[in-house]
């Protein structure tokens, strides 16, 4: 598989030496990173007015959020395949109108399985224009230019992850929950309108996926799912859990098969498992504490949905602003220490969230939410550093789609962890305390899991200092986008 490395290739869009430089491509790249990253975290704050909506459980409400990660998930390593086989041009103009098209069918939604399936085929889209992002930004610029076009989507993605919340927020409490589909609609609009009027014509056209792309989303969204719904469904009955089960043997056949076996073969030729375990565990510890403190604000504490937004919106901006200096930091400590530090102090914002009860203020919150932000902060750049160093150069890529697979993994499996979490708990506040905890634990795991990478490592991979040092210069475009879902 080679999910980034169709530029290198000649892909279509690819801006040799001597040609224009087709900034208005890489501005659109940016507008994509934008809105995919405000779906990722505005539709969490809308999960309680959805499930009154509908008059449904919190558990199926959740599934407005999950149903957009499960084939997110799925179909980010089959995505890259079947983009090496069509045009470029085709397949972002194809991928950004039915991405808003299912938008538009989530807002029109009559009843709750309505909302679920046009979200499922929302992220189906989604993981195509995951994908795509960077490889739009850096084929529509000469080489030389590509760092600079890179930090387009590098920092509008953030910028969407901090407003998203906030814009959110203000649309709930004076619009309602259909708004936040649809506020989406006229970034695509203008991504669309830019592409369809600079993407360069000719290459291939669109064609189905291959049996072996659609195995492997088969076998990947059949193991999500099954974790998933086990997790979800726990709550109400302990044995539900057991479903679960197949997702081990699914994942250990999708490793030998074709579309699994170059992960399997760069991580066992790094030495990066653990890194990427470690990637896994931190973004399921954040996802899990943003989707609990979101419920209890909302649902327990009575909060409007600005009030929450403007609290929840600590963790972006501490994470942004810590974002900066990781690098930094990392070139002078060294990647691994830095990246252990970040996810300890990530730990330790999410174990000070644990006692959280009424007498709490929203600033209360938004401090601890803080100290959290920075630890994931500090930790994104330097993670990616350790992965991208230790990875063949000829395997860059497939590094780089690994940590993307891991993060968002993460991301999907955070809140149905925090639900199963309410096995352990007989009140409300006990739920959400039980939730917390698991969430702490998860991020002190992330940390453990780096020292572990550097006992396997040691006396044959670079060192720390050289890590980050190289990885400023060989790091890919992708690899750029990949850490800013951190």
């Amino acid at each position: 598989m080679a999910t980034q490395q169709s530029p290198a290739a000649g892909a279509p869009g690819d801006s040799p030496a001597g040609a224009a430089d087709r900034w208005s491509l890489v501005f659109a790249a940016g507008l994509l990173s934008f809105v995919a990253m405000l779906d990722m975290n505005v539709v969490n704050l809308a999960l309680t007015d959805i499930a009154d909506a509908f008059d449904v459980s919190r558990t199926t409400a959740q599934w407005a959020v999950l149903g957009y990660q499960l084939p997110l998930v799925a179909l980010l390593l089959p995505a890259g395949r079947w983009l090496d086989q069509v045009g470029l041009r085709a397949a972002l103009l194809f991928s950004v109108a039915c991405f808003a098209l299912f938008s538009a069918l989530a807002a029109a939604a009559p009843w709750a399985s309505w909302l679920i399936a046009a979200r499922l085929a929302q992220g189906a889209f989604g993981a195509v224009l995951f994908v795509l992002m960077p490889v739009l930004a850096a084929t529509a610029v000469r080489p030389e230019l590509r760092g600079r076009a890179m930090s387009v989507p590098a920092t509008l993605g953030p910028l969407g992850a901090v407003l998203g919340p906030v814009i959110g927020g203000v649309l709930l409490d004076h619009v309602g929950w259909r708004a936040i589909f649809l506020v989406k609609l006229p970034i695509c609009l203008a991504a669309w309108l830019i592409a369809h009027r600079n993407a360069p014509h000719g290459g291939k056209r669109l064609r189905l996926p291959d049996r072996g792309s659609l195995g492997d989303a088969a076998l990947i969204g059949s193991a999500i799912a099954a974790v998933l719904l086990g997790l979800t469904l726990a709550p109400d009955a302990p044995l539900w859990l057991l479903l679960a089960l197949p997702s081990a043997p699914l994942v250990l056949f999708w490793l030998r098969r074709p579309g699994g076996r170059p992960v399997a073969t760069v991580m066992r030729a790094s030495g990066t498992a653990a890194v990427n375990g470690s990637v896994l565990a931190l973004a399921a510890g954040f996802a899990a504490n943003h989707f609990l403190l979101a419920q209890y604000l909302r649902r327990e504490d009575g909060e409007s949905a600005t009030t929450t937004a403007l609290t929840m919106l600590a963790f972006p901006l501490g994470m942004v602003v810590a974002g900066r200096f990781g690098g930094r930091l990392a070139d002078r400590w060294g990647a691994r220490p830095t990246a252990i530090t970040g996810a300890a102090v990530t730990a330790l914002g999410m174990l000070l969230l644990i006692p959280v009860d009424a007498d709490w203020s929203s600033p209360d919150i938004a401090l601890r939410l803080a100290i959290g932000g920075i630890g994931m902060g500090l930790n994104g750049g330097p993670v990616q550093a350790l992965v991208m160093t230790a990875a063949p150069r000829d395997q860059l890529a497939t590094a780089g789609s690994a940590v993307q697979l891991a993060r968002s993994l993460g991301f999907a499996l955070g809140p149905a962890l925090g639900t199963a979490a309410t096995l352990f708990a007989t009140t409300e506040i006990g739920d959400v305390r039980a939730g917390l905890t698991l969430a702490s634990v998860a991020a002190a795991t992330a940390a453990a899991l780096l020292t572990l990478h550097h006992r396997t490592t040691k006396g044959h991979k670079p060192t720390d200092r050289t890590t980050s040092t190289e990885s400023s210069t060989s790091t890919t475009g992708t690899d750029r986008t990949i850490g800013t879902r951190a």
